[in-house]
């Protein structure tokens, strides 16, 4: 059986059926060519060291992501595979303490030593010298991250991050600070650079290619900012500039959340309506699988490639600049009609 057949004929309730719909909605809706769907994925979670890294390269090649938002941890700890540093199998049920005491590092399931992070920040510290003394994007920290480890690590072709920038996919990072990247640009300006992070030009970015898009479409595991840092660019456009979008298309997710703790991780597709945030009209192409993004992306992701021809890369990285341009002259003519 393979995992079309598994999904079409036998995930046929509950979060199953879920998982059907959602896989079904990103084969056939989401990577129509004709439809022309700008697809975003956003990553919450310790997905990288869980080797999620192989699904999403995957989904990269074949043209099925156009752009990434995604936690600091994710792409920190993606870098430990292109630099071919070892993660292990363990068992959660360790002793936390003899592990701190061994130098060993637990994520949940995931052990490595310290010195994995010592050496990951060494290499970030050195690529961080050659950046320019000033304010720049996330996308620009994370292509030049990348295209460092294009150069200088020992397996690239493992890391979403070299590989994002071989191909021009823009990678944002919604908290930027939120992580061992921005603890060493943190030092780096202890030291007397001038290099920040602008989190208002990944605001402008994103909400660029949103813009721009003939169609909007996100595929989200986990939750948390990442989410937010997507569909607020709807709100950007029509509350903050007056840009009249609708709201995004498509919506896929998968989380482990509930709506009724009153998280943004848990929140509802039918909630972002109230928002603004997806066309009211398109609540049938929005669904939430309440699940492991470790277990439902790899199947995704399988679905997606056997039913769905790759797409031509949209390289949306080199197309940063022309992109703002187009959204400032939409917001100057709309600032004309609503000051």
């Amino acid at each position: 059986m393979t995992v079309t057949e598994l999904i079409d004929e036998q995930y046929q309730a509950y979060n199953a059926a879920r998982l059907n719909e959602a896989a079904r909605l990103y084969a056939e809706r989401m990577l129509d060519p004709e439809l022309d769907v700008t697809i975003g994925l956003t990553m919450a979670g310790a997905l990288t060291p869980a080797g999620l890294g192989g699904s999403i390269l995957t989904l990269m090649e074949y043209g099925f992501i156009d752009f990434i938002i995604s936690t600091g941890a994710n792409l920190y700890h993606d870098m430990h595979h292109a630099l071919a540093m070892s993660l292990h199998r363990g068992d959660f049920r360790l002793d936390d303490i003899k592990l701190q005491e061994e130098g060993v590092i637990r994520i949940y399931d995931i052990l490595f030593d310290d010195k994995v992070l010592l050496d990951t920040d060494a290499f970030v510290r050195e690529s961080l010298r050659s950046l320019p003394n000033r304010p720049i994007s996330t996308s620009e920290l994370h292509h030049h991250l990348g295209t460092q480890l294009l150069k200088a690590g020992v397996k690239p072709e493992y890391s979403v991050l070299a590989q994002a920038a071989a191909w021009n996919i823009p990678v944002y990072t919604s908290s930027p600070g939120d992580s061992s990247i921005g603890m060493n640009i943190a030092r780096h300006a202890l030291d007397g650079n001038a290099l920040t992070l602008d989190p208002l030009a990944d605001v402008n970015e994103t909400t660029a290619i949103v813009h721009h898009a003939t169609r909007n479409g996100v595929i989200i595991l986990g939750g948390g900012s990442p989410k937010n840092f997507y569909l607020q660019t709807q709100p950007q456009l029509w509350e903050v500039l007056g840009i009249q979008k609708g709201g995004h298309d498509y919506f896929v997710q998968i989380t482990a959340d509930a709506p009724h703790w009153g998280g943004l991780s848990g929140a509802t597709p039918s909630e972002a309506v109230s928002w603004g945030k997806i066309k009211p009209d398109q609540l049938k192409d929005a669904v939430v699988v309440y699940g492991d993004s470790t277990i439902a992306l790899p199947l995704l992701t399988a679905y997606a490639v056997s039913k769905a021809q790759p797409r031509p890369r949209r390289e949306l990285y080199l197309q940063r600049e022309a992109s703002l341009q187009e959204l400032k002259d939409a917001y100057a003519v709309a600032k004309q009609a609503r000051p």
